[in-house]
């Protein structure tokens, strides 16, 4: 498969280390499922082709700039339509890729806002303090104070800012407790072929574009500060970490483990 230089803007500051927010880690995932060498530098929303984390330059030969791509499902479609990836779903069912695009809607349409909520509205200091970390402090205040409104806004306007914090967790673990019977059922039937023993949530030898989002939900939910509800639920599942510690010890041998002074199984 041909290779081609690939940066990643993740919104953070580029180290060997995930990053808080799912959509950066989905598309790290993605990279790295499809064998694909890429670089990491932080950017901003500001600079990116759609005003969001995460976005990529591609360089190809004969172009006299990067390409600019933005949004992890269109960054996946851009690298398979140009032949730098394979098509991660291709080989499934009708059925499989229904089931596939209703696990990714599950987590990145609920789970995703319902996550947010608890970023924004229940921890906002320490979210504002580590997103806006490169901001003066008096500039990281405003900032941060335009950044709340916009969020809460949007999630008033999505639904999820017109339930209780009670029904947010209610719903929130219920997403968690989907994606944990999907992989305890996965890992009962771990796909022959599979890596190390690894199993993927459709239950298949190899991950499809539905590990990309899950992987990246749960290691940015097991490194944020500010979603200790998120963290607690995830470590309770024991099924959903050892999913995750697989994918981790395989993909990402080089990145930081989200538990300090534990090693990967």
């Amino acid at each position: 498969m041909p290779s081609s230089p690939i940066t990643v803007f993740r919104g953070f500051p580029a180290t060997a280390a995930y990053v808080w927010s799912p959509f950066v880690t989905k598309l790290e995932a993605r990279l790295r499922f499809a064998g694909l060498a890429y670089k990491t530098d932080q950017g901003a929303p500001p600079k990116g082709p759609r005003g969001k984390i995460p976005y990529i330059a591609l360089s190809k030969d004969g172009q006299s700039a990067p390409e600019m791509v933005s949004d992890t499902a269109m960054i996946s479609e851009k690298l398979v339509h140009d032949g730098l990836a394979e098509d991660l779903n291709a080989k499934l069912t009708p059925v499989e890729k229904a089931q596939d695009a209703a696990i990714r809607a599950l987590l990145e349409e609920k789970l995703y806002f319902y996550q947010t909520y608890e970023r924004w509205e229940q921890n906002y200091y320490t979210m504002r303090d580590t997103a806006l970390a490169a901001l003066p402090f008096p500039v990281r205040v405003l900032v941060g104070q335009i950044g709340y409104r916009k969020v809460s806004s949007t999630l008033y306007g999505q639904g999820t800012g017109r339930l209780t914090p009670e029904e947010i967790t209610k719903y929130k673990t219920e997403a968690w407790d989907h994606a944990n019977a999907l992989l305890t059922a996965s890992s009962r039937k771990r796909g022959s072929g599979a890596p190390d023993g690894m199993f993927f949530v459709l239950g298949g030898s190899r991950p499809t574009e539905a590990d990309t989002s899950l992987f990246g939900f749960v290691a940015s939910g097991l490194v944020c500060d500010a979603a200790p509800e998120t963290r607690r639920i995830i470590r309770g599942l024991p099924t959903v970490t050892d999913y995750a510690d697989s994918i981790h010890k395989h993909y990402f041998p080089d990145y930081e483990y989200w538990d300090e002074g534990k090693e990967t199984r």
